[in-house]
């Protein structure tokens, strides 16, 4: 490792002393933990090294993409020691500094269209939000078949994603259920090329919404992104700075992004009905190819709302909005349940989450538009496989975009 990449490390390690759960996955030499251990550095402090270390990141013998990296990465990092430091921030402005990319609204006008398509798609009834609900009772798992069911699906996506992006030899993962956790499901990296992807059933599990999770956690999302990475960034090229992820990053604003994209690159409409039929025969859920068609067509309309949780953090931190306005959002605009609306308040007030809304459409959304622009299928796939495999940042990928 060089003195940059292992200074990098320490710091990461450092900041995540002082607030649990910065330090989203670590498996590089327990020496340097031990060391960031050891300082017992205060959050000022931690301020001024991250940008010393900046300034020397910024010099003409690192290589360009690395330098580009690292610096956001730090710039990242400084502002989470800055806050642990006391000092406050605007919303927009704290997302900015963290994710490399400014946080935007969903035009009201896409739930205007949400209502309109779900209106027609939608068996009729009562409202929306009934309608919507009876759809995914009609489509729940039952709690005793989710583990075999979750694991048939990642054993599917990875078949399908070998041939297409090159999964790492000795790579392993494992699932289980948990509960009383703020989000829906969470690959914790280990290092040595092993997951371990814990799915939350705190809310009903949805047969129609299996596959995206699984593709987004497992392949070709983040665990084959952070083996891929392990690989080519760690063992390959010895940038010991990827052997630590790092929330409320840009990398994170990255891997989210990448999670979302990758398997709708993997998985066509036609696989889709495939794989939602096999698990709805697996879970005892009656399903016809028409019915099947139908439900590939309420996912589609309803795409556009992953972007409802950044939404929601904006009028509960930017404009200062009651939590009573924001559920009525949640519930009459986004067409969430009551227990939904509950579990995003979890998210949207943890202090370790309140800004990490942003990256799962924002990240999807700049990442989308820069596949696409590759050109044809294989053009994209290949796109997608640098995001694999590189340190890129989404102030690098908007420039390539606007060149």
């Amino acid at each position: 490792m060089d003195d940059i990449g292992r200074d990098y490390v320490v710091l990461g390690l450092a900041v995540g002393e002082l607030e649990e759960g910065v330090v989203d996955s670590y498996f590089g030499p327990p020496e340097l933990r031990e060391e960031a251990v050891a300082r017992e550095a205060s959050a000022n402090e931690l301020v001024g090294d991250i940008a010393a270390l900046r300034e020397r990141v910024n010099t003409p013998d690192i290589d360009a993409q690395r330098a580009r990296w690292l610096d956001r990465q730090l710039i990242g990092l400084e502002t989470l020691a800055r806050k642990l430091d006391g000092e406050d921030f605007d919303y927009v402005t704290e997302v900015e500094l963290c994710f490399d990319a400014s946080p935007t609204a969903t035009p009201p006008e896409a739930y205007a269209e949400l209502r309109r398509r779900l209106d027609d798609l939608l068996p009729t009834g009562s409202t929306l939000n009934d309608r919507l609900e009876a759809r995914d009772d009609r489509m729940t798992i039952p709690p005793d078949r989710v583990l075999d069911i979750l694991n048939w699906v990642t054993g599917e996506l990875r078949s399908l994603c070998a041939p297409v992006f090159p999964i790492p030899e000795g790579d392993s993962l494992e699932l289980s259920v948990v509960t009383n956790e703020p989000w829906a499901a969470y690959n914790w990296y280990e290092g040595k090329r092993r997951s371990r992807i814990e799915f939350n059933t705190d809310q009903p599990t949805r047969a129609h919404s299996l596959v995206w999770i699984l593709g987004h956690e497992a392949f070709p999302g983040h665990h084959l992104e952070h083996a891929s990475k392990e690989e080519r960034l760690v063992d390959e090229q010895g940038r010991i700075e990827s052997s630590i992820q790092l929330i409320n990053t840009p990398e994170a604003y990255i891997s989210e992004g990448l999670a979302e994209v990758g398997p709708r690159l993997l998985v066509g409409k036609d696989l889709w009905l495939e794989m939602l039929l096999a698990i709805c025969q697996r879970a005892g859920i009656k399903m016809t190819a028409d019915q099947a068609e139908r439900e590939w067509e309420i996912g589609q309309a309803l795409r556009p709302m992953r972007g409802a949780g950044g939404d929601a953090a904006l009028m509960l931190h930017a404009q200062g909005r009651s939590r009573e306005d924001v559920k009525q959002f949640l519930l009459n605009e986004a067409l969430r349940t009551p227990e939904q609306a509950e579990k995003s308040f979890a998210f949207l007030t943890h202090p370790l989450w309140r800004t990490y809304s942003f990256c799962y459409a924002g990240g999807e959304q700049l990442l989308t538009r820069w596949v696409d622009a590759a050109g044809d299928d294989a053009q994209r796939r290949a796109r997608f496989q640098r995001l694999l495999t590189e340190q890129v940042t989404p102030s690098g990928i908007a420039a390539e975009l606007a060149n």
